[in-house]
């Protein structure tokens, strides 16, 4: 009788155990404010990528390229709210949001406008702003099709102030910046190489709902 009391318990124990994991893995696959990762164009295979490296022409702002260095410091970004907003560090990226990408070098935000980009004629995209603080044209929607921005989703990021999108061009450019690609920004999403996933970095999850003292786990990728 004991024996089978204790195999129950230890089968209670196990199941506990298996949901709790099942339970930890649910509330990190998701991209949460305040992740910080790189952005991974899967058609082409760079990372979003910057550098304090200002365009020759258009805007001269902060140029914004792709790079396929895995290991480069210069392509984390960290997601944030919509200039204005706060959104709860760990808190879930709702599919359909309005976010901002800080470039953890330089402080300064993906950012875009209606200059021409340097080798392709299409939309600059740059990197602009102070310290994390820019203007609207720092502003993407999360363009992904489910409830929330899950971290293994391809998803598009449109720009709120003229409705294109982030696409990374097959155009390289030359010096100071060689072989790295030109990013930039098309209303057409279509025949483009529009799709981005996270890839490496840091991501910031809440611990469970019933925990009161606000205190936040990470994962490495």
């Amino acid at each position: 009788m004991l024996d089978i009391s204790l195999s129950k318990a230890y089968l209670l124990c196990c199941a506990i155990l298996v949901f709790i994991r099942w339970t930890e893995s649910k509330n990190v696959e998701y991209v949460t404010c305040g992740t910080v990762a790189k952005l991974y164009n899967i058609d082409l295979k760079v990372r979003l990528h910057s550098h304090d490296v200002k365009y020759g022409a258009g805007s001269g702002q902060q140029s914004v390229t792709g790079t396929d260095l895995s290991e480069d410091i210069n392509s984390h970004w960290e997601i944030k709210a919509q200039t204005g907003k706060h959104c709860k560090r760990g808190e879930p990226i709702k599919c359909g949001s309005i976010i901002r990408f800080t470039h953890l070098t330089t402080k300064k935000n993906l950012h875009s406008h209606l200059f021409s980009s340097p080798l392709s004629g299409n939309q600059e995209v740059s990197a602009y702003g102070n310290d994390g603080e820019g203007d609207t044209g720092d502003h993407w929607y999360a363009d992904c099709s489910g409830d929330y921005w899950e971290r293994d989703d391809d998803i598009r990021l449109k720009h709120v102030d003229t409705g294109s999108y982030l696409m990374a061009s097959s155009l390289s450019y030359g010096r100071p910046i060689n072989g790295q690609k030109e990013i930039a920004a098309v209303k057409n999403p279509g025949p483009f190489s529009t799709h981005w996933r996270v890839k490496e970095g840091i991501f910031i999850h809440k611990d469970e709902p019933n925990d009161f003292h606000s205190d936040y786990l990470h994962t490495e990728l």
